[in-house]
């Protein structure tokens, strides 16, 4: 039978959360807004909507959000051209693929943004669909891209692994009911990932390559 290995990406494959970070910021600031960086940080990987709702709250003006979304999306826009994967990302994936598995990207990124990334990532082979921002109604925690991710593949839960670097990644694999692999290059603390459902946690995608026999991925 067929196994999935599913993937985020900001974060996990491509070194971003930071510049996320930067861009919200600076895009809250334009609007006149204070958001800690810290905050920023820790919403990462929540849809452009969640991490809105999630930092400013649902009494905030609402007709700014699509302002704040566009202003982010123009400053990170900045970025697309130079992207950094993380170490062995491609090789991650190629790797995978020889093994036998079928690999996914699950991302919130959608457009000229998925676009960059994958480009940054550079393993298009290896990679055999992506469930974005486009085909789902509900982004991450929701279980929906992930589950997406799966139907795309063609894999039941069961025969999956959802490798992610936030909280919120753990948390759409669980209850998508797929085991969970943690990487610390996005930023966010082993004990939060674990307690956020992950079965495994490495330091990036280099980590993972190096540990593959002994990790939820082992095997084809």
């Amino acid at each position: 039978m067929e196994r999935a290995a599913v993937f985020d990406v900001d974060g996990t494959l491509v070194d971003t959360n930071h510049l996320h970070v930067t861009t919200w910021w600076e895009a809250f600031r334009q609007a006149g807004h204070r958001v800690p960086m810290h905050a920023v940080h820790r919403a990462v990987g929540l849809g452009s909507d969640d991490l809105i709702a999630h930092l400013l709250g649902e009494d905030r003006d609402k007709d700014e959000d699509a302002g704040l979304s566009a202003a982010h999306k123009a400053l990170y826009g900045q970025y697309f051209g130079r992207l950094p994967p993380m170490a062995d990302a491609a090789a991650l994936l190629r790797r995978l693929h020889d093994d036998g598995w079928t690999v996914v990207l699950a991302t919130s990124a959608s457009g000229a943004e998925l676009s960059a990334l994958r480009r940054a990532i550079d393993a298009d082979e290896a990679i055999t669909a992506t469930a974005s921002a486009d085909d789902v109604t509900e982004g991450k925690p929701a279980p929906e891209p992930v589950e997406h991710a799966l139907e795309l593949a063609g894999v039941p839960a069961e025969r999956a692994v959802f490798v992610g670097d936030t909280v919120w990644d753990m948390r759409a694999g669980r209850r998508a009911g797929v085991r969970c692999v943690g990487v610390l290059c996005g930023g966010i603390p082993r004990a939060d990932l674990v307690a956020a459902g992950a079965e495994a946690v490495y330091d990036d995608p280099a980590g993972l390559l190096a540990s593959l026999k002994e990790s939820p991925l082992a095997g084809g």
